[in-house]
């Protein structure tokens, strides 16, 4: 298990994450996704920090809160020291029945910090993310609270989720303007079947120095090898109870086409190897992975002793590249010159 630099900070995550969004769930949404209970989590949590994972992440949202509780609980349960885990959660959705119950206001933030250590038993969260962007509250109020929790020692680091790279953009010269803290992860959705952020997420973090978390790196489960243009999963499968994230079909098809022969090759599941794929991008940090089986747990944590050729990774591009979108292309037109230029004075942009 690899370890990976969080942002621009001293702070150590493996490159998987334990993601605990199937953790408490009853009915509803959540219980949808998953309905692991105390006992069930535990024997996730501890198979996950054995292999080498000391990074979980959750939200004040999943299931209620009982997300967060449960992962307290199996932290004490299971004698875990406090310094050998790296917790993240996050602040956006609805906590409450009045109209200041969610959003990124001071208010919601500094009163789900409060709700989120007290569910978790913890003096302090590692990570602390806004789990989407906010119309209805400026930028810098939001910052301002952030800056606030860390400063009380509430939380270590900040980071964002499902924002837009300009809006990424704009809170990181906001924080530098002012001497406040500021993001050091963007935690987003990327797959094999939607890779829509390299087209303007990935060169923003790379040319900000920000981290990569990957949500639903097999797309609700569409890239598990359970699905294909003619095979349907068994009933109560993920994606049969919940088409969660919306992706291109079509593309998803073709790039399960091009895996399963690869994944035969190695003696794997198609699975193993989308998250492979993942973590040869060089951009992702940590690739989430969530499981409400012991066994598909392992099988991800595999991944990582998975070595893809470059012949391999090229197939798989090729099969799930995105259409060229303006002015993606126009960059690709008029920079090539300038771009053999650079590479023949040996400094490569």
């Amino acid at each position: 298990m690899r370890h990976h630099v969080l942002g621009k900070t001293g702070l150590f995550v493996s490159e998987l994450c334990l993601g605990t969004m199937t953790f408490g769930g009853a009915d509803g949404m959540w219980g949808k996704i998953g309905q692991l209970q105390q006992g069930e989590a535990e024997t996730l949590i501890g198979a996950a920090l054995d292999s080498g994972i000391n990074f979980i992440d959750t939200a004040d949202v999943y299931a209620g809160g009982a997300s967060e509780t449960i992962v307290g609980q199996a932290l004490k349960n299971l004698h875990i020291a406090r310094e050998d885990v790296v917790i993240a959660t996050k602040v956006f959705g609805e906590t409450g029945q009045g109209p200041n119950g969610r959003g990124l206001s001071r208010s919601h933030i500094i009163d789900g910090v409060k709700a989120s250590l007290q569910r978790m038993q913890l003096d302090h969260i590692d990570l602390y993310q806004v789990h989407g962007f906010d119309p209805a509250t400026p930028i810098e109020e939001t910052l301002r609270a952030l800056d606030t929790v860390v400063q009380h020692g509430h939380v270590r680091y900040i980071g964002v989720s499902n924002w837009a790279a300009w809006q990424i953009a704009k809170a990181l010269g906001i924080s530098q303007r002012l001497g406040i803290a500021s993001f050091q992860s963007l935690q987003a959705y990327y797959s094999v079947a939607g890779r829509d952020l390299e087209r303007e997420l990935i060169p923003m973090l790379r040319s900000e120095g920000l981290s990569l978390m990957v949500w639903s790196p097999l797309a609700g489960g569409l890239l598990s090898g359970k699905y294909g243009r003619d095979q349907q999963a068994e009933a109560g499968s993920r994606r049969a109870a919940f088409d969660f994230p919306p992706v291109d079909k079509e593309r998803g098809w073709q790039a399960i086409d091009a895996m399963r022969p690869i994944a035969a090759a190695h003696g794997v599941s198609v699975a193993r190897v989308a998250l492979a794929w993942l973590l040869h991008q060089p951009q992702v940090s940590s690739v989430i992975i969530g499981a409400k089986r012991l066994a598909q747990l392992q099988d991800n944590i595999a991944a990582t002793t998975l070595t893809l050729s470059g012949a391999e990774l090229a197939a798989i591009d090729a099969a799930s590249a995105l259409p060229p979108e303006y002015p993606g292309w126009m960059f690709e037109r008029q920079g090539e010159f300038r771009r053999g230029q650079l590479a023949e004075a040996g400094g490569a942009r």
